[in-house]
């Protein structure tokens, strides 16, 4: 009786991350953050990430996903990297937020997506790069980032640089 449900368990877990395997035959290798980082009240950390942004002239970088998501820690992992912090510190006010799994209707802060225009998150993680008063720069990208975890480190930091600088 258990194991017909962990086997369940099991397959939501894998699908709601949607990897997407790469055919290509290359290997991708990226950090892995151990733990996604969570907060107790989202939107005032998006808000104060808003006000930061305006203090100093930058774009505020939302990243929503979940810990049990490989794509999310992936990501997750790269922002830690030597290279991405320097970007982010010059370009983004960096804020983390936990989804849930919204793709199993239990999701968490999808208010915080809804308010940036984003009705939906199909998966994890979602990236949704904003100006410092909430105009969502990359409402075609924003929902794309499900394959986080096989793509290459050159082309998430190339996209994000393009976002930090994308006129308005």
């Amino acid at each position: 009786m258990i194991r017909p449900i962990i086997t369940g368990l099991t397959a939501v877990l894998l699908f709601g991350c949607a990897t997407i395997a790469d055919t290509s035959g290359n290997v991708h290798h990226n950090p892995e953050a151990r733990s996604y980082l969570v907060s107790q009240d989202a939107m005032a950390d998006v808000d104060a990430a808003l006000t930061r942004a305006a203090q100093s002239d930058k774009r505020v970088l939302l990243v929503m996903g979940a810990n049990w998501c490989h794509d999310s820690r992936a990501l997750a992992g790269w922002l830690e990297t030597e290279r991405f912090v320097a970007l982010v510190d010059a370009k983004y006010e960096l804020v983390f937020v936990n989804v849930g799994m919204p793709q199993t209707d239990d999701g968490h802060n999808i208010e915080i997506a809804q308010r940036f225009g984003v009705e939906e998150l199909p998966g994890t993680p979602n990236v949704l790069a904003l100006t410092a008063d909430g105009m969502l720069l990359n409402a075609d990208t924003a929902t794309t980032w499900r394959d986080a975890a096989s793509r290459e480190g050159d082309a998430i930091y190339d996209e994000l640089a393009m976002l930090a600088d994308k006129a308005v």
